[in-house]
């Protein structure tokens, strides 16, 4: 037996004058005539094989059957709409320019990358690779579409609050214990100043009065795990890309959250670059860090 198969276009106008409540507002909104609506919903009503509309006072108002199929449109409609964005997507040329933290970098890269050329494979996507402050200025510049950086209390004109990773203590797993008084402060591996998370130890220390002095200052996150594990001193960062031969250590002062904004050169951006803004939030909100 032949099944018989719905009209998305019928679909569209039947859901339309629902949700609009009015059927004549539904054929000036879809373009079309009173009279073509209403043989739309004869014909609709021809393959359920039961009225899907019925007379209250002077208007119409959903049978049973009329309700139940009112979900199901709206489901095959949103599936046909997602559908058809989705091979748009693919059509779409140019490139999206994205700007990430270091820490965010090998923790983040793989999986968005992975889905964003998925998504968009005529899309080439450019990654620099930096600091909050150049981060920041290159939003400003609109020389980055996007950028993925720590909450360090600067703004830009479009940025949103994705969530926050606890800051730890880091060192190695065969670290003897660590002196800390004036004669022997405690070894701290760190950025060049001005960096949040340098900010954040020292601030820390102070306030526990534990002495401390900087042994090396890097550039990169690479750096700081570089002198760590030659037992050069502590660093503190998030578990975010942590080497597994570095652990977090105990006994040092208390540290609180630090948060991640996402930060976009234009209000409206392109879809292309929507697209990866949304990848990357959905990937931090799956490998969400204590």
């Amino acid at each position: 037996m032949r099944r018989p198969t719905f009209d998305l276009d019928v679909l569209r106008t039947f859901v339309t004058g629902t949700e609009l409540n009015s059927f004549a507002k539904a054929a000036d909104r879809l373009g079309r005539s009173t009279s073509a609506v209403s043989a739309q919903l004869k014909k609709l009503e021809e393959q359920v094989g039961s009225p899907v509309l019925m007379k209250s006072g002077r208007g119409l108002v959903l049978t049973a059957v009329g309700e139940s199929l009112l979900g199901q449109a709206r489901h095959l409609l949103q599936l046909n709409d997602d559908f058809f964005a989705d091979l748009q997507a693919t059509q779409i040329e140019g490139s999206v320019r994205l700007g990430l933290q270091e820490d965010f970098g090998e923790h983040l890269l793989s999986d968005v990358l992975r889905r964003f050329a998925k998504v968009h494979p005529r899309v080439t996507l450019e990654v620099r690779i930096a600091r909050n402050t150049e981060l920041l200025s290159l939003i400003d510049s609109a020389r980055l579409d996007l950028a993925l950086a720590w909450d360090s209390g600067a703004r830009t004109a479009h940025c949103q609050p994705l969530g926050a990773a606890q800051m730890h203590w880091i060192g190695t797993r065969e670290l003897p214990e660590l002196p800390a008084s004036q004669e022997s402060p405690l070894p701290l591996v760190m950025f060049d100043a001005p960096c949040v998370l340098r900010s954040a130890a020292t601030q820390a220390l102070d306030q526990a009065r534990i002495p401390w002095r900087i042994a090396l200052t890097s550039p990169s996150v690479s750096g700081l795990w570089a002198a760590v594990s030659a037992g050069l001193g502590v660093t503190l960062r998030t578990r975010i890309g942590l080497p597994a031969h570095l652990q977090v250590l105990d006994g040092l002062p208390p540290l609180p959250t630090l948060g991640y904004r996402l930060h976009r050169a234009q209000q409206r951006p392109a879809p292309e670059v929507e697209q990866l803004a949304t990848l990357i939030a959905a990937s931090l909100e799956r490998q969400t860090v204590d």
